[in-house]
């Protein structure tokens, strides 16, 4: 039996974009399928180091807010 032909024209914007999601879940289940550049593997690289160096950082929630709030007005 054969599956049928998605033709992605036929898509609204919301649909196209909910098969994307449903795309990229399918290959978070398979972290090793999605090759990265060797830019992206040193961006990474210095990224762990540099959390390694200085600990994790955040902003607190109430700072997050404010921020949100300052650029609503």
């Amino acid at each position: 039996m054969s599956k049928p032909v998605l033709n992605v024209d036929d898509l609204s914007p919301e649909e196209r974009l909910e098969l994307i999601e449903q795309l990229w879940e399918s290959l978070r289940e398979l972290p090793g399928a999605v090759p990265l550049t060797e830019a992206q593997l040193e961006e990474l690289d210095r990224r762990l180091d540099e959390l390694e160096r200085e600990g994790p950082e955040g902003i607190p929630w109430e700072k997050v807010l404010e921020q949100i709030r300052m650029r609503a007005q």
